[in-house]
């Protein structure tokens, strides 16, 4: 399992995925989940992804393999973000119809990958998109400024009570390390390092992200102050009236 978000907000995005991969207990491994795509000046893309491992990797290999190949459609080429979802969507089903053939299988369960992906092409406003395993996608709009996958019921309470499209795009990087580090803490299938990635929009920059891991001073910082703050506000909430229980 692992956990993925993405938010889009009036002055910028943020993208985070964790790193961590396993197929048992005693079978733990570490694979970046995000990738960047985009020519500096002209576009900028995020694409993000939980699920099947190897059906995700054929996408991200596709897709580069086009880049590097110039074909004729490639992330780099199309017109639009939507049609750039349209394209991982497509390669997706194909990926995952492959393996159901070599496999001899009629089960979708054991190969489904799901993709975010967002981002901006010059004269186009930011997008963000949530790709399903069928190949379909939404958009978030300002009413749903976030997207999430994998294990998120954990850290979707902070996101919600605190992320809105216009929040400053610097506080809500902060909410969703604080969404990650409450994920991390209730769920071991989830773990460091997480990629990050901040946009500024209209720049079409090509960020160069930070990976945290453990060692990630502001990161332990501000999850120590979070749970402190936590534990404080709890003692200094106000007591039950008398014969509250019953």
């Amino acid at each position: 399992m692992t956990y993925c978000a993405a938010i889009r907000l009036k002055d910028g995005m943020v993208f985070a995925s964790d790193t961590r991969t396993n197929a048992g207990v005693d079978h733990i491994s570490t694979f970046r989940k995000l990738y960047q795509y985009g020519v500096e000046g002209e576009r900028f893309m995020v694409l993000q992804t939980a699920g099947s491992l190897a059906t995700s990797q054929a996408v991200f290999n596709k897709l580069q393999s086009d880049i590097d190949q110039r074909a004729e459609s490639n992330l780099n080429t199309v017109a639009t973000l939507f049609d750039a979802a349209q394209m991982v969507g497509e390669c997706m089903r194909e990926k995952m119809n492959h393996a159901k053939a070599v496999a001899n299988s009629s089960r979708d369960g054991a190969f489904t990958s799901s993709f975010m992906l967002g981002g901006q092409i010059k004269g186009q406003p930011p997008e963000l998109y949530l790709i399903y395993p069928e190949g379909n996608c939404i958009k978030a709009t300002e009413d749903t400024p976030f997207f999430q996958l994998g294990e998120s019921k954990y850290g979707k309470p902070i996101l919600d009570r605190s992320v809105s499209y216009n929040t400053d795009v610097r506080h809500a990087a902060r909410a969703l390390m604080l969404s990650f580090d409450s994920t991390i803490h209730s769920n071991l299938s989830v773990g460091m390092p997480i990629d990050f990635v901040l946009y500024d929009n209209d720049s079409l920059a090509l960020p160069n992200g930070r990976r945290i891991d453990e060692r990630d001073e502001y990161f332990n910082t501000i999850r120590h102050q979070w749970s402190d703050a936590l534990r404080r506000t709890l003692v200094e909430l106000p007591k039950c009236p008398d014969g509250y229980w019953g």
